[in-house]
């Protein structure tokens, strides 16, 4: 059974800023990992969040097995995402 897709407003508002088809390819890849999601992901240090790495891209995620919700909390170019994370979540 796969999981469902839910996403953030930061996250939304973050793929309509970026370039359409690095926007297209983050969402195929979200498409792609939601039939095994755990396979993809890294667990996050900080936060208890998970992480997917997508070239010069992160993707910060919530993983809720229990309801089978893939969470699309933050998007962004990993130069900066860490540092903009842990100012958001404090």
């Amino acid at each position: 059974m796969s999981f469902q897709l839910v996403w953030d407003k930061k996250s939304k508002d973050f793929l309509k800023k970026i370039n359409k088809d690095d926007a297209q390819r983050i969402i195929k890849k979200l498409n792609k990992i939601i039939e095994n999601p755990r396979h993809y992901l890294d667990t996050l240090v900080d936060i208890s969040a998970y992480k997917l790495r997508l070239g010069s891209y992160r993707i910060i995620v919530d993983l809720d097995e229990k309801n089978k919700i893939l969470n699309v909390l933050f998007i962004g170019l990993r130069k900066n995402i860490y540092k903009y994370i842990k100012r958001e979540v404090k």
